[in-house]
Formats: structure tokens, sequence, C-alpha cells
């Protein structure tokens, strides 16, 4: 039997961005929340000396242990699921902070013709434009109503940048200026005005200068060291939960973190949840903890898994488009851009940031004419300086021999003699893309394992290969004097090589309980108590990174859940 805390007001599973700021947010107005992490402490010293390329970039330090909880996926429903058994297509984070310490940095604010995708693609397109099984919806809200949202979570991590021309409007402009544009980003502005195009410099939680927030966390500004990714950044200038919110949680008294602490199941009624389980993972006892409020914070595959193992909510249902938590599914369509070689100019490409570039929004959304094109949407097209690391980079014109002392001459030549222009798509749902329990494979407590059913489609092909072209067309401009490869082909969906850790879906967010998991404060329509906050709430994915829209959704729930707690009860819309 397990043993039996006292109630707290709040509890949070998953203490990373979405549960940094709703633990912020709800101890500064005098709330006790216990959070709860299955990974362990994180502190900003833990990262100095760590410029580690193996330990952290090619053995996944920071990542979730898969021997002991993975997912299955399988293409369609027809084929059996297997284990994911090695890192390849995203990576999972564990741990205080979450993915929010290992990642990049880039944060956008999706466009408002994805708040309003439906409605705005058959006010323009008409009906017929939406394939078959393409199950895009509203997402509940608009762009305007969650401005100010996007707007405090840019003033909370202290975002560098300036505006997007073709972007949402802004009730202010970012809090920090953009940061340093390199010789080969100024190459890319000039290339894509040429063409008529509207670069800007991308938005950035890598601190362009030394900055303070409102809560009164000062970080200092970033080095261009290159290890951001899969890193965390032990100058703090690398905005995350550990450095920016969870401390102005912890100060207030009020907040409780307990770590190694695995959330198996949400407890309810039937109506309302009354707490959860966990297990303790250094001990192995199991442990009731009873709260008011419960607030699913963790990453998307366990939003999901853990509904389903509590079964709560009505399980989507592929077959008959019924139920709600499994639905919508969605990736990033990252395939598709150029490179271009230089026999006549060098760059300093191992000097980086995780959000150092240069993009736009042209062929983005709704920007552009879709009319006599086989998709909707687009992608974000950018020239990134990450900063290459030794190990994993050494990029050679194709027709190169893989060894040998031609191999050798062009990686010696080209190490720093190209440019990439890449594309990130939009991912859209389909009616047979979901997540479910897997009826096999279970994890090292014996609850089973989360199950992707997923595969690319006609419409991501198309956009991949339309995307491909527009950065062959800017590379070109650029001057690559060598040679130039475009990348148009997408095959099908292959979960063994690394694309992008943006998965999203699953508690999905809309207007009727009929076809969505959470209202726009993130509030289950099912159980008036429990909140689901991430990109689980994401009804498709952007041409973008999802975490700024994720931090602004996380400041709404904040707010709901403070009102709910204020009027005693009942659904906030």
């Amino acid at each position: 039997m397990a043993k039996k805390l006292p109630k707290v007001d709040v509890v949070i599973v998953g203490v990373g961005w979405g549960g940094g700021v709703i633990a912020s947010e709800l101890t500064k107005q005098g709330l006790t929340v216990v959070g709860l992490e299955r990974g362990k402490e994180r502190k900003t010293e833990d990262y100095f000396m760590v410029h580690d390329e193996l330990r952290y970039a090619l053995r996944y330090e920071m990542m979730q242990d898969l021997s002991k909880e993975t997912i299955t996926f399988r293409s369609k429903n027809s084929v059996r699921a297997l284990p994911m058994r090695s890192y390849g297509s995203f990576l999972l984070g564990t741990g205080l902070g979450g993915s929010g310490v290992h990642w990049n940095g880039q944060t956008f604010r999706f466009l408002p013709y994805d708040f309003e995708i439906r409605s705005k693609t058959i006010e323009r397109y008409g009906e017929k434009k939406i394939p078959d099984g393409m199950t895009i919806q509203d997402w509940g809200i608009t762009y305007d109503q969650l401005e100010p949202y996007f707007d405090k979570f840019e003033r909370m991590a202290g975002i560098s940048g300036e505006e997007n021309p073709l972007g949402g409007k802004r009730s202010q402009p970012y809090p920090t200026p953009p940061m340093k544009m390199t010789p080969s980003m100024k190459m890319f502005q000039e290339a894509s005005k040429k063409k008529n195009l509207h670069p800007y410099m991308m938005p950035s939680a890598n601190l362009s200068e030394a900055y303070t927030n409102p809560d009164g966390v000062s970080r200092a500004a970033c080095q261009y060291c290159g290890y951001c990714e899969r890193f965390g950044c032990e100058y703090g200038a690398k905005a995350d939960p550990v450095v920016t919110v969870i401390p102005v949680a912890k100060k207030t008294g009020k907040f409780e973190i307990r770590t190694h602490s695995q959330v198996r199941r949400v407890l309810h009624n039937g109506k309302k949840a009354t707490g959860v389980m966990y297990t303790d993972i250094t001990t192995g006892e199991e442990i009731e903890q009873p709260a008011d409020i419960v607030v699913l914070t963790s990453y998307v595959f366990n939003n999901v898994r853990l509904l389903l193992m509590s079964k709560l909510g009505r399980p989507y249902d592929p077959t008959t488009g019924k139920g709600v938590i499994g639905k919508n599914y969605a990736y990033q369509v990252i395939r598709g851009g150029a490179v271009g070689f230089f026999d006549d100019k060098e760059f300093n490409l191992y000097a980086g940031a995780g959000s150092l570039a240069m993009c736009l929004d042209d062929y983005n959304g709704d920007n552009f004419d879709h009319k006599d094109l086989n998709f909707i949407h687009g992608a974000n097209i950018s020239l990134s300086q990450l900063g290459l690391r030794p190990i994993a980079n050494n990029k050679v014109p194709e027709g190169t021999p893989s060894w040998g002392k031609d191999f050798k001459a062009a990686s010696i030549k080209y190490a720093n003699r190209f440019l990439s222009v890449g594309a990130q798509g939009a991912s859209m749902p389909f009616k047979h893309h979901f997540l479910d329990l897997d009826p096999t494979y279970k994890d090292v407590y014996g609850d089973p394992l989360m199950r992707i059913t997923y595969d690319f489609e006609e419409q991501d092909r198309q956009l991949a290969a339309y995307c491909a072209d527009k950065c062959g067309e800017i590379v070109k401009e650029m001057g690559a004097s060598s040679k130039i490869e475009i990348n148009k082909k997408l095959g099908p969906y292959d979960i063994t090589p690394y694309q992008s850790t943006h998965n999203t879906g699953g508690v999905i967010m809309g207007a009727s309980p009929e076809t969505s998991a959470v209202n726009n404060y993130l509030q289950m329509w099912d159980a008036e108590n429990v909140f689901v906050v991430g990109a689980s709430a994401f009804a498709h994915n952007s041409g973008y990174n999802p975490t700024g829209t994720m931090g602004a959704l996380s400041y709404r729930a904040a707010e709901g859940i403070l009102k709910y707690r204020k009027s005693g009860g009942g659904s906030l819309v």
C-alpha cells in the first residue's frame, strides 16, 4: 500500500519549462506547490568545464535512460511497433529543467495563421484544400489573445531579437537586442533581400548582453562557444528553467522539489483528480501525494501516457476519429535544404551559439499563395551558425569517397568552406497519426510504453521539395562557387537519424470537448482540476521551434489555475 503524504495546494509532474513557470507564478501568489521530477537535481555549477562532445552530444549524458523507459514506433496500424533502443530522431531529456536545459534557445512565436489554421485555410482556399484524413483544427485561442503571454515569457527569459516583418504584431520590442551578425549571416541577409525576401535575426534565448528580468534574476551575455544544444550553459547566458523560473519559486519558500520521483498515475474519482501516485526511484517505495490541483508539465509523451494509464480523459480511436487523448500527434519536417561549397571563401564555423541565425518567413504559414501548390503551411528558412563541434561535423561534397586520400583532402579543403541553408517545416496532423499505449512492451515498473504511429505524408514531401528549392535559390544568390547540393527528397519517416526534438500533440487544446482534451487555459474538459501543460496541447506543429509558444501557453495556464483557485472551481471556458 502506498504511503500517503499531507495534502498540498498543487502538485506538478515534471519540472522543466512548463513546471518551472507554473511553480514560479503560483508560489508568488502564496500557493504551496510540490514539484515531482524523475531525474536528478541540477545547478549551473554542474555545467562547468563540460564542453565534452563525446559525453554529452554523442553519448547523451542529459537524456533519459532508454533501457528503463522508451517509446515504441510504427509507421501504420498494420505493422507491429518496436522499441527505440538507441537515440535517433529525437532526444528525451531528464533531470531538473528537462529539455529546457539542453535546448538551443531558438524562441519563436507561432504565426497568427497557426491558431486559426482551419478557418483561415478554408476562408482563403475553400474546404477542398484540406486533404482527406488531415485533422487540422483551430486552437480555441487567437494570436492576439496569446500575445501578452508571449511577451511575458520573453521578458522572463530575456529573449534577444528583432521584429519579424511577417510575424504577428508585438506589444513591445524584445527585451534585449539581436545577437551578433557573422559574415555568413550577412551573406544570407543580402542574398535574401536581393530576392525581395524579408530576413531577420532569429529570436534567441542566448543573451546578446547582460540582462536582469522582471523577477530580479540577472544573467551574463553569451560567449559564442558553440556548446548549446545537448549541453547546459555554465554562464547562465542561455535561458533555462534552472537559472530563471525555478530559483524564483524556491525563494518563496512555497515550492518543494522532489527529484528521483517517477509519477505513475493521476489519482481521481472519475470527475476530479485527488492527487498522484509516484515511485521513489532511490528506494522503490510507492507514495501518494494528495493535492487540490494536479498539473502535468512533463514532456509530450509522458503527459499523454500518464493520462492513458490513469484512465483520465477519452482515448483517441483512429478508426472512428472519436476520443481526444493521443489525437493529432505531429512532428517537424526538417528535410529540405541546400548546401553551398565555396572555393574562394573561408568561414569561422566553429564559433557560434544555439540561436545564432538569420532567418525568414516568406515561405512559412500562409505568407505565400498556396492556390497552385499541393500542400498547406510552410517552413522557416534560416542560415544558422550553431558552432560546428569537431567530432560530428565533416561536410564534403556528394561523390567524395568515404575514406582514403581524396576523402582527407576534401575534408581539409571544405572544413570551413561550406554554408547550409535549411528549412524547418510545419507538420500537419492526420487521422492515422496518434499516440496510444503499447500492448506488448513495458517499462522497468511494468507499465506500458508510449506507442507512436506516424509517417510522412504527401503533404510533407511537397512542402519539403518546395522549400528545398527556395533554399537552393538563396544559396546560389550567396555565390557558392564550387557546388550546390539541394536535398529535396523526403522518404518514409525514419526514427534512426536525428531530426528534431519537436514532438507535439496528444492532449490538444480547442474550443470543444468533442474535438480537444483541454480548453485554452489547458484545463481538462473531463477533469476540471487537472491542467496539462506543454507542446502536447498543440493541435499541429508550425514551421518553428515550439518552446516560445509552449512558454506563452504555460503563463496562460498559470493564470487559469489562479482563477480556478480563486473562484472555487468550475470550467474556465
